[in-house]
């Protein structure tokens, strides 16, 4: 999916995968359980890095922290091993301990070893507040909705408001689940890097699509402090090392501030890259290893790359989004309803057919 049309401004000149998704980097699965009641608006999403057993054959990682102001777990592990263990689970703030245990029951039970002949695992939950729309207190998320996500888990999948990313909001605008990818020749071979995020940051005034200031038009949002977050999730199949990993990580900033955000305050802001290639054994039979990597001096077109993906899958989150009740039952808008409700105005077309709707 991805944007309905190609993302206009890239940075790089590489093509989408051929859904524009995450997935298209071969193995990644996603899934998502959406929970809506009378008072609920929330979810889980979990990101697949392999169909395999990561515990056991784990795969190169690395966390940045934009800004951090979130409660994800996990993150401390991957950038000092430099690897992932565990598929990564999506849901909201208060459901982070939820989530853990649950993906902890399925690591056991996947893994009879964890905790006899072997050492624990390190699960990752990462999350956003979605208590504008939610009723987090609540507490709604359960096992069994993160066994579901797992279930439901494939190369297609929804965005918008679904999963983890049902309560979230984005520039003060109905936000979500957005993803996008890029694919590229190497040596006469065809590579992918996609990302994921989570979209629940941004204050409308500062929302600029294409150079369009247009988030200064949406006159019935009012906050003036950031209190959001966004969680961005980069997958690829070209053989970085964890070191690399964490640089193209940094550069995922980028790709949110295009969209406007100055990373406030309140902003829980964190990336999490994982290549699927240089699998790294639980069980070693030899002490040395031999790994392939991307030599450093070639690295731009994929920091360009890492820009253009996060920054349509925001943009995708907004687009595929549909207008929702809050909270306090008031609709939380989304961008093409917002757009249209400015009429007339120039920008406001304009940015409804570059966008696609």
């Amino acid at each position: 999916m991805g944007l309905n049309k190609p993302l206009l401004f890239a940075l790089s000149d590489t093509k989408p995968g051929p859904k524009n998704l995450i997935t298209d980097v071969a193995g990644v699965t996603v899934g998502h359980k959406t929970v809506v009641t009378d008072r609920l608006r929330t979810g889980v999403t979990v990101v697949n890095p392999c169909p395999d057993n990561i515990f056991r054959e784990k795969m190169p990682a690395a966390a940045h922290v934009i800004n951090g102001f979130g409660k994800s777990t996990g993150l401390v592990q991957v950038n000092e091993l430099g690897t992932i263990e565990t598929p990564l689970v999506l849901t909201n703030t208060l459901s982070v301990g939820t989530a853990s245990m649950a993906l902890v029951k399925r690591m056991l039970a996947e893994n009879p070893e964890i905790g006899l002949s072997t050492g624990s695992v390190n699960p990752i939950i990462m999350e956003c507040n979605d208590s504008s729309i939610n009723h987090i207190r609540d507490l709604g998320v359960t096992e069994d909705d993160v066994n579901d996500a797992f279930a439901a888990a494939s190369t297609d999948f929804a965005e918008g408001g679904v999963g983890g990313g049902t309560g979230m909001r984005c520039y003060e605008l109905k936000g979500g689940i957005g993803s996008a990818s890029r694919q590229v020749e190497i040596d006469g071979k065809t590579f992918t890097m996609g990302a994921l995020v989570m979209s629940n940051f941004g204050l409308s005034a500062d929302l600029n699509i294409y150079g369009h200031a247009i988030g200064k038009k949406f006159v019935d949002n009012k906050d003036t402090k950031e209190k959001g977050s966004i969680i961005t999730i980069i997958a690829t199949d070209i053989p970085f090392n964890s070191r690399q990993l964490k640089r193209i990580a940094k550069r995922s900033g980028i790709g949110i501030t295009r969209s406007g955000s100055f990373s406030g305050n309140g902003s829980g802001e964190i990336t999490l890259a994982f290549s699927t290639a240089n699998r790294v054994s639980h069980f070693p039979e030899h002490e040395l290893s031999t790994i392939q990597a991307i030599t450093d001096d070639k690295i731009d077109r994929y920091f360009r790359i890492t820009v253009d993906i996060v920054h349509e899958a925001i943009l995708s989150s907004l687009a595929h989004a549909q207008t929702t009740p809050d909270r306090d039952g008031k609709p939380m808008l989304c961008l093409k309803d917002a757009l249209m409700q400015l009429g007339d105005d120039k920008e406001a077309m304009q940015l409804i057919a570059d966008l696609g709707f």
